[in-house]
C-alpha cells in the first residue's frame, strides 16, 4: 500500500471502502522508510506556557538587521532584551552584530539596579552574536542560565520574535505617516520602544509594562505625533536681542536621560534636545529636493556585495519623558524606560580575529546639542559662522549678511544697473531673490560672506525677454594645458576676479525686474526696475557679459582664439607672450614677462571693479601648488567635500577603484537606490577627474546606470569614493623642462558593457611630464572585431590630437612633423595606413575613416605600442593593482609632498 500510515489502513479496514483488505494491528516497530520519507517537525504547542513570577526571572532577546540606511548614530542593527514577566522591553543599536555582548553587560547592570533582582535566565536564538566564547563565559561567570532555541525554530523565541516585529510595524508606520527619510529608522524604532512599553499587552493584565516593571502608571499627557512640525525655543544665550525666538524642526522623539523632546532641523542638518515647544501635530515637513533625498546621503562604508534585510526603521528609547512642553503638558520624570541610542564611543568589539579597523561613527547622542547654555556668543559664531541663510528674513538678522547684501546693492548702483521706472503694460516684471553664500579659501576658512541678487530667470520668455544665450568658457584640457606651458617654461600663473561680472553686460532686450527684498525705495513701493545692464539669473545675462569683455579685450590687442573662444593672446615684438584664460568672472593668465601682467592689471581695474588675487593657489575647487620645480594640482579639499557629505570619511581604503571581476547590468535584480542621490554622488565624482584621471573609466561605468540606478551600482560608486579616500593627496605633476612633444595614447576595449555590447574608448595626451587631456567614453556602434573596436578609438584620438596641435599653433608652440598616437593593436594601424582588410572593414562608418585621411597627410602618425606600455588602458577597463600602479605613475600622478 505504499507506505499508507497505519490510520489510513485502518479506515479502509473498518469502512470497508475497498474489498479483500485484511484487519491490521498496530505496528510493533517503527518503519525505517516511513521516517525518512515522511517525518515532519513537531507543532509547537499553542497552549499556556511558562512565564516568570517576578523580574528579571526570564529575559528574551533577538537582533534585528543589518537595515541597508544607516542611521543617524552610524548603527545598523538594534538588540532588544524583554522582561518576561513584566513584557517591558529595552533597545539598544549596534554598528556590528560583534556588539552584543557590551549592549548585554550594559543592560544587565542597568536593570538589575533598577529593579533590585539578579538576571537568571536569557533566552535567545543560536546566532553567533550570542554563542560566541566570550558570550557564554560571561554568562557563566554571573549565574546566568542561557537557553538556546533548537536550529531552525526562532518559534521557540517566540517573544522577541513578535517584539521585533511589533516593533518594525510600529516605526514603519510612523515613519511613513510623515513622509520622513529612511535615516530616520532608529529614531522611530527608539520611538515605538517608548510607547509600547506604555501601550496594553494581552500577556500582562489590566496594566501596561511600564507599570509592571516600575509599580506606577505612566501618565501619556506629553506625547506628541512622531515627525511632526515643532517650534523649538532658542534660548537666549544663543541669539540677539533681534533674532528669532524659535527654529522650526521635525520631532523624533523623547530625549534620553532628560526630562526633554528630541528634534531634527533638517535645513541645518542639526539635533536639538529641549523642553520648551509649541507643535503643530498635524503638520509635516515640506521636504524639498535637496531634503527630500537625505536618505542616500547617511550612509558607511559596507564590505562588497549585496544587502541581506530591506530597509526599515528603527532609533533607541530614552530613559525618561519630557517634563512638559509649551505647547502643553508636563509630568514627572518617568524612571527605568530604555536605554541610550546608537553606539557608545568605545563600545564596540573587534570583528572576530580581523585586523580591519573600525570605522569612526558618533553616537547619536553626539549629533543631538543641548538647548542648555552652554555655549558663550563667541563658540556659538564659530560653529554657525559658515550656515547661508534660505530667505531674505534670516539674512537681514545677520550684521554679516546686511553688509553682504548691502555690498551687492551698492554694486549695481555703482554698475548703473536699472532705472526706476512706472510697470509697462507689455511686460510682466521678473521677480527676484536673495541667494547667499560662504566663500572659502582653499583651506576651508571663511574668506567672505557673499550676498547675491539673482532674477528669476525661468520665467523669462524667448523672444520677449532674450533671444541667444550662449557664452564661452574655457575647456578643462586648455586650462590644463596653459599649467603644462607655464610649468614648462617657469612661467608664474596669476589670477583675477571681477566683481559682480554680470552687472557689466549690456542688455539688447528690454528686461523689467521687481525692486529687491529690503531695498525698495520709499514712497516709489509702485515702480519697477527697468534693467540696462545684465543681472544674474538672466538667461542671458553671462552672453551679456562675455560679449562685454570680449570687446574690451580684442580692443586693447588681445588675440582671441579661434579654437577655443575663452582664450586670448598678446605677443609684443620682442617676443614676449601673455596667454589669458577666461571661465565666466574668474581669470587666470601667464606669460613670458610679468610686466605684463602689471598692465593687464591696470587694463581691467581701470574699467572694471577687479580683485587680484595674486598668484594662482585655487581656482574652480582645484589647489595648486607652483614650485621651482613645477606644479601640482590636486582637489584634497574637495575629495574631503564629497566624503563627508556621503559619508565615507571613515570608510575603508582600497587599492582601485573598480573591480576587474564586476560586469554591472542594467537588469540587476537588486533593491533599487534613490536615483537624485545617485546622480549627486556620481556628478561630485565627475568633477573630481578635473585632475583625476585614475578614476575617470569607473566613473564612466557608474555614469550609465543614473537613470534606475540599482544597490550594486551604487556599490560599484562607493568603492570610487574609498579609493579616493586613500588617495586623498593624489594629484598631477607637471615638471619644469622636458620636451614639450605632443604625444597621445589611444585603447579600447571589445564589447566590454554587457548591457549592449559596445566597447569603450579611451585617449591621453601628454605633453611634458604629465597628462592634460583624456577621455573615456563608450562607443557610439557596435564593433564586430578588436580590430574595429579600436581603429574607432584610435579616430575620436585623432580628432582631439588636430584640435590640440590647432591651439597650440595659436599659442606659438608649433608641433614639428605629425603627432604620434600610439595604438596596441596591428590590425587596427595597418587599417589606418592602408585600405586593407576590406571585407571586414567595408562596413565602418564613412566618418571613422578620418583617421587613415589625417595619416595620409601627415599630420598623425599611428605608431605601435606594446600593450603592457599602453597608458590608456587605464581608461577603457578595470585593472589589477600592479598595471593600475604602473599606468597611473605614466599619466604624472603622484601624492601631494
Amino acid at each position: 500500500m505504499g507506505h499508507l500510515g497505519f490510520t489510513g489502513l485502518k479506515l479502509l479496514s473498518h469502512s470497508k471502502m475497498v474489498t479483500d483488505m485484511p484487519v491490521i494491528s498496530p505496528p510493533l516497530k517503527v518503519c525505517e522508510a516511513c521516517t525518512k520519507g515522511k517525518l515532519k517537525r513537531q507543532t509547537f504547542e499553542g497552549g499556556k506556557s511558562w512565564r516568570a513570577r517576578r523580574q528579571l526571572e526570564l529575559v528574551h532577546s533577538d537582533i534585528a538587521g543589518p537595515f541597508e540606511t544607516t542611521s543617524i548614530g552610524g548603527s545598523k542593527y538594534y538588540i532588544t532584551f524583554t522582561d518576561d514577566f513584566s513584557r517591558k522591553c529595552w533597545v539598544y543599536f549596534l554598528k556590528e552584530k560583534s556588539e552584543a555582548l557590551d549592549k548585554f553587560r550594559e543592560f544587565k547592570a542597568m536593570a538589575e539596579k533598577e529593579s533590585g533582582q539578579p538576571l537568571k535566565v536569557l533566552r535567545t536564538d543560536r546566532g553567533g552574536e550570542y554563542t560566541s566564547r566570550l558570550f557564554d563565559s560571561f554568562c557563566k561567570e554571573n549565574g546566568i542560565s542561557h537557553q538556546l532555541t533548537a536550529a531552525y525554530s526562532p518559534q521557540q523565541n517566540g517573544v522577541a520574535e513578535r517584539k521585533n516585529l511589533t516593533i518594525m510595524n510600529m516605526a514603519r508606520s510612523m515613519v511613513k505617516e510623515k513622509g520622513l527619510p529612511k535615516m530616520f529608522w532608529a529614531e522611530g524604532v527608539q520611538c515605538a520602544v517608548y510607547l509600547l512599553n506604555r501601550c496594553p499587552t494581552k500577556s500582562v493584565k489590566f496594566m501596561t509594562p511600564f507599570e509592571a516593571w516600575s509599580g506606577w502608571k505612566p501618565s501619556v499627557k506629553y506625547l506628541r505625533v512622531f515627525g511632526c512640525v515643532a517650534h523649538a525655543h532658542i534660548p537666549d544665550q544663543r541669539r540677539k536681542k533681534l533674532d528669532d525666538r524659535s527654529e522650526k524642526c521635525i520631532f523624533v522623539g523623547y530625549a534620553p536621560e532628560s526630562k526633554a523632546y528630541k528634534f531634527y532641523n533638517p535645513v541645518t542638518g542639526k539635533a536639538i534636545v529641549s523642553r520648551d515647544v509649541v507643535f503643530e501635530e498635524d503638520c509635516c515637513w515640506s521636504w524639498d529636493e535637496e531634503t527630500r533625498n537625505m536618505k542616500g546621503m547617511f550612509f558607511e562604508d559596507e564590505e562588497e556585495g549585496g544587502h541581506e534585510a530591506e530597509a526599515e526603521v528603527g532609533g533607541a528609547e530614552p530613559p525618561s519623558p519630557p517634563s512638559g512642553s509649551s505647547g502643553g503638558a508636563s509630568t514627572p520624570c518617568s524612571r527605568g524606560t530604555s536605554t541610550n541610542g546608537g553606539s557608545p564611543s568605545g563600545a564596540s568589539t573587534s570583528r572576530g580575529s580581523s585586523d580591519r579597523p573600525q570605522p569612526r561613527m558618533r553616537r547619536l547622542d553626539e549629533l543631538y546639542e543641548e538647548t542648555a547654555p552652554t555655549l558663550n556668543n563667541f563658540s556659538l559664531y564659530c560653529l554657525l559662522a559658515d550656515c547661508e541663510p534660505h530667505s531674505y528674513d534670516e539674512a537681514a538678522q545677520e550684521k554679516s549678511w546686511r553688509m553682504a547684501m548691502d555690498a551687492e546693492i551698492a554694486s549695481i548702483k555703482k554698475n548703473d544697473t536699472w532705472k526706476l521706472v512706472d510697470p509697462p503694460a507689455s511686460h510682466k516684471p521678473l521677480g527676484v531673490k536673495w541667494v547667499y553664500k560662504v566663500k572659502k579659501n582653499k583651506d576651508g576658512a571663511v574668506e567672505k560672506h557673499k550676498a547675491r541678487l539673482v532674477v528669476k530667470g525661468y520665467r523669462q520668455v524667448q523672444g520677449v525677454d532674450y533671444d541667444e544665450v550662449y557664452a564661452p568658457v574655457a575647456r578643462i584640457d586648455t586650462i590644463r594645458l596653459i599649467i603644462a606651458l607655464a610649468a614648462h617654461y617657469g612661467w608664474t600663473i596669476m589670477q583675477m576676479d571681477a566683481v559682480a561680472a554680470y552687472l557689466n553686460g549690456y542688455l539688447e532686450e528690454d528686461v523689467y525686474i521687481e525692486q529687491p527684498p529690503g531695498y525698495v525705495v520709499k514712497g516709489q513701493e509702485k515702480k519697477v526696475c527697468k534693467l540696462r545692464k545684465a543681472l544674474y539669473g538672466l538667461k542671458q545675462g553671462a552672453r551679456a557679459w562675455n560679449g562685454r569683455i570680449d570687446t574690451f579685450l580684442q580692443k586693447h590687442g588681445y588675440v582671441k582664439c579661434p579654437y577655443e573662444y575663452a582664450l586670448y593672446m598678446k605677443v609684443e615684438k620682442n617676443g614676449d607672450i601673455m596667454i589669458l584664460c577666461l571661465y565666466v568672472d574668474d581669470m587666470i593668465f601667464t606669460g613670458s614677462n610679468p610686466a605684463m601682467f602689471e598692465e593687464f592689471k591696470k587694463l581691467m581695474k581701470k574699467e572694471f571693479e577687479m580683485t587680484d588675487l595674486g598668484e594662482l593657489s585655487y581656482f574652480l575647487g582645484v589647489e595648486v601648488q607652483q614650485r621651482e620645480d613645477g606644479i601640482f594640482i590636486a582637489q584634497k579639499k574637495y575629495v574631503e567635500e564629497i566624503l563627508k557629505k556621503f559619508r565615507m570619511e571613515n570608510s575603508k581604503p582600497i587599492s582601485t577603484p573598480a573591480d576587474p571581476g564586476t560586469k554591472l547590468r542594467k537588469d540587476s535584480k537588486e533593491e533599487g537606490v534613490d536615483p537624485t542621490m545617485f546622480k549627486s554622488l556620481v556628478g561630485s565624482l565627475r568633477y573630481l577627474t578635473f585632475t583625476r584621471p585614475d578614476i575617470m573609466y569607473a566613473v564612466g561605468v557608474v555614469s550609465r546606470y543614473m537613470e534606475e540606478p540599482k544597490q550594486d551600482h551604487f556599490t560599484a560608486a562607493k568603492r570610487i569614493l574609498r579609493y579616493v579616500n586613500g588617495t586623498r593627496d593624489h594629484g598631477l605633476m607637471y615638471s619644469s623642462g622636458g620636451e614639450l612633444k605632443l604625444v597621445g595614447y589611444s585603447d579600447s576595449d571589445y564589447g566590454g558593457d554587457v548591457n549592449d555590447r559596445k566597447s569603450t574608448s579611451g585617449y591621453a595626451f601628454n605633453m611634458g611630464t604629465a597628462a592634460f587631456s583624456w577621455s573615456s567614453k563608450k562607443q557610439a556602434t557596435i564593433a564586430l572585431s578588436s580590430c574595429e573596436a579600436e581603429y574607432i578609438a584610435a579616430a575620436a584620438c585623432a580628432c582631439q590630437a588636430i584640435w590640440l596641435r590647432n591651439l597650440l599653433e595659436e599659442l606659438h608652440h608649433i608641433q614639428d612633423g605629425p603627432t604620434t598616437v600610439l595604438v596596441d593593436n596591428m590590425s587596427a594601424i595597418q587599417l589606418a595606413k592602408n585600405p586593407v582588410l576590406h571585407g571586414r572593414s567595408k562596413h565602418i562608418e564613412t566618418r571613422y575613416h578620418f583617421l587613415r585621411e589625417q595619416v595620409e597627410q601627415k599630420t598623425v602618425e599611428v605608431v605601435y605600442c606594446p600593450t603592457g606600455e599602453q597608458v590608456a588602458d587605464i581608461f577603457t577597463k578595470a585593472l589589477k593593482v600592479e598595471t593600475f600602479e604602473r599606468l597611473k605613475g605614466k599619466l604624472g600622478m603622484c601624492c601631494q609632498v
